[in-house]
């Protein structure tokens, strides 16, 4: 039996027998497993008073801006929804409801792990008040997954171009390589961009499908992302060591990396995942003051908005269970208060779902 076929039963074993969803739970405890190792290696021999002394030491001034940029990003976060439902069709719910479950899905989702699962389920509580379904929920993932992935492959595009030494820190290829990718990555942006504004696209089908934005809802889209992305990394830009000296770019371009590698791990908080991908890329700077930025990062991108987002989502439960859960589950116009976004007010019901009514933001 040769390689070729060998690989080939392998392959055909491990999908029938494990399941692709279970390969992926495999590969992402391979990586938090290979993550861990990592990250041992490099700070087993750190003492506690080192990164408790790089806190002390930490510009107040920096601190609370790096806190500021974070809630922008957090802002940021609740216009992926907001652009989502106007992009499905579903003009009738509120910013406010889609400012409550972006921020309370993305935050929880980053936390727990499994963003997909765990931010639509959120998603899902929330919008069914509003008349949603399940199908409905989906689109709103897919097209705020969208917004995500336009936004790191503008960023990560542009900085690549600019600086690829940045890219080589993380993934040891050759700067040229690595520009060479930066720039494939902006005529990939590009193409899609010239691909929508041709003629309308649709994804999926059935009952199932999106329509996507077309060429200037898309560049708005992409705009989304990248104002996220950059918010954050401005962010963790602001808790950096003062020496040695790091230009922005490079630093946003390792950053949304180990973010990329963190959220493709499944880790919750891709713990271990983006903190070891950041050690290895910066070994210029002090192992304290670097650990000492990133702990402070985490409780600004990670533990206030947790616990944030569980306080208004258990103070919307409360109401629910206060006033009463809409009679028809999920039927706009049955619930008896508007309060933290719990169900919409009185009204017509929004169309229903359809070709005709699933249409694309067009500007």
């Amino acid at each position: 039996m040769g390689l070729k076929e060998g690989v080939s039963k392998a392959w055909a074993f491990l999908r029938d027998r494990v399941g692709l969803h279970g390969l992926g739970f495999i590969a992402s405890l391979a990586v938090i497993a290979f993550a861990a190792v990592v990250l041992y290696n490099m700070l087993h021999d750190l003492k506690l008073s080192d990164v408790t002394d790089a806190l002390k030491e930490k510009n107040p001034a920096h601190v609370v801006a790096a806190f500021f940029l974070v809630a922008g990003a957090y802002v940021t976060l609740t216009f992926y929804d907001w652009f989502a439902l106007r992009t499905i069709g579903k003009d009738h719910v509120p910013y406010r409801i889609a400012a409550l479950s972006g921020f309370c899905s993305y935050s929880i989702g980053h936390n727990v792990g499994f963003t997909v699962f765990t931010g639509g389920s959120v998603r899902y509580r929330i919008y069914s008040a509003w008349g949603l379904g399940a199908i409905d929920v989906a689109k709103i993932c897919f097209v705020a997954g969208l917004t995500f992935w336009l936004g790191n492959i503008a960023v990560l595009g542009l900085g690549i171009t600019i600086h690829p030494e940045a890219a080589t820190a993380v993934d040891r290829l050759p700067p040229a390589l690595n520009r060479a990718i930066g720039i494939g990555a902006l005529c990939l942006l590009v193409g899609y961009v010239a691909w929508v504004s041709a003629r309308p696209r649709t994804i999926g089908r059935s009952s199932w499908f999106v329509t996507l934005p077309k060429g200037r809802s898309t560049l708005v889209q992409i705009g989304i992302g990248i104002l996220d992305l950059s918010l954050c990394a401005a962010a963790m830009y602001m808790l950096m060591p003062a020496e040695p000296y790091i230009d922005p770019i490079s630093l946003a371009v390792i950053f949304v990396t180990a973010t990329l590698l963190g959220f493709a791990s499944h880790a919750p908080g891709g713990l271990g995942v983006f903190d070891a991908a950041l050690l290895v890329a910066l070994p210029q700077f002090d192992k304290g003051e670097l650990v000492g930025a990133l702990l402070i990062f985490r409780l600004f991108y990670y533990i206030v908005p947790f616990a944030l987002s569980l306080t208004l989502l258990g103070l919307r439960e409360l109401t629910l269970r206060g006033v009463g859960a809409p009679a028809g589950a999920g039927e706009p116009g049955e619930a008896a208060s508007p309060g933290l976004g719990v169900a919409p007010p009185a009204r017509e019901a929004p169309p229903t779902a359809g070709p005709a009514n699933d249409r694309a933001v067009a500007k």
